[in-house]
């Protein structure tokens, strides 16, 4: 049915009977396509179902506490009839000093761990890769698999002890010609040592997306790369290391999101005020913030400052990978 207004005036199209009546068997054609489908594949949407309830109920269903960061909440008042504030915790946030410094250990502690860490597992996964004997890999793999499944708590009691004035690690840093003193407490060693103990536990385990890549490179590519004369290195940098460059870079853009995300419970269990200059990160301070000095609120903005930019970042990287012409995540 169209309608005219004047002679200039564009027609206005509202919509028939018939066509109300075709969007209503449109709507009531696909209720009943997703109905007909759960009847048909109902075990699998079971499986399904507890992992859909703890989204909906452990992730979905706090994130309306996030309102706390706008409001001057009271514990006694509860969340909705506590007072309205708008952005003042968010302006006291960015005039925060202590934040600042929280903010800036984050981030250097992250890009530190992107540049010396993330390249680990890849390089490990590529000489797995190169090893011939079965055995040998396995033996390899399970070694470096298996501080992936010590506790935090544990590594950090290990961390502590090898790093007292008479520890495993101060004595080899005193071999080498260092002054035997208490490391963990020394800013200079505190980032050293909380990025190599995670390279130290997260290798093994990190690099196996890497070998399930590199099981399904066409290994007929190696062989016709032997026939023109290819050496061993030559295969790498041509053949397997491109073949995994689309999992880097996913892996990348995910890590990416974490930059804000540096490891809370490890940190919480290492540093102490002697190293708050260097060691003190976001989720530190929030910590502090909140459950110690019951500044709820502060402590909720501070949260949601973090997974906004996270957020963000993840977005950036992943169209950044799409301009670069490689495969991004969405």
């Amino acid at each position: 049915m169209r309608q005219w207004v004047g002679h200039s005036a564009q027609p206005i199209v509202t919509k028939t009977g018939k066509e109300k009546v075709n969007n209503v068997k449109k709507k009531n054609n696909f209720s009943a396509g997703i109905a007909k489908d759960i009847k048909r594949h109902k075990w699998k949407y079971l499986i399904i179902l507890p992992v859909i309830a703890y989204l909906l109920i452990f992730e979905y269903k706090p994130m309306y506490g996030v309102i706390i960061a706008f409001k001057d909440y009271k514990v006694h008042k509860g969340i909705w009839a506590s007072e309205w504030v708008g952005l003042k915790y968010f302006k006291r946030l960015f005039a925060d000093p202590f934040f600042m410094r929280g903010l800036r250990n984050t981030l250097i502690l992250s890009f530190q761990r992107i540049i010396f860490s993330f390249p680990v597992p890849v390089m490990l996964a590529i000489l797995l890769n190169e090893v011939k004997s079965q055995k040998l890999k396995k033996t390899i793999q399970t070694i470096t698999y298996m501080p992936h499944f010590i506790s935090t708590v544990v590594v950090c009691g290990m961390i502590t002890s090898f790093t007292q004035s008479n520890g495993l690690i101060t004595d080899i840093f005193v071999a080498l010609g260092g002054k035997r003193q208490n490391l963990l407490i020394l800013e200079d060693w505190f980032r050293p040592l909380l990025i190599g103990s995670g390279i130290w536990e997260e290798a093994g385990w990190s690099a196996i997306v890497y070998l399930a890549a590199l099981s399904a490179i066409d290994q007929e590519q190696y062989e016709a790369a032997k026939v023109d004369g290819a050496r061993r290195f030559q295969l790498m940098w041509h053949i397997t290391l491109p073949s995994i460059v689309p999992m880097i870079v996913m892996m990348l853009i995910l890590r990416m999101g974490k930059v804000l995300n540096v490891g809370f419970e490890k940190i919480m269990l290492l540093y102490q005020p002697a190293t708050y200059e260097v060691a003190d990160v976001i989720s530190t301070y929030s910590y502090r913030r909140g459950l110690v000095e019951g500044d709820f609120s502060y402590s909720t903005a501070v949260g949601l400052f973090n997974s906004v930019v996270g957020i963000i970042l993840i977005n950036v990287a992943n169209r950044i990978s799409k301009k670069l012409g490689q495969s991004g995540l969405f």
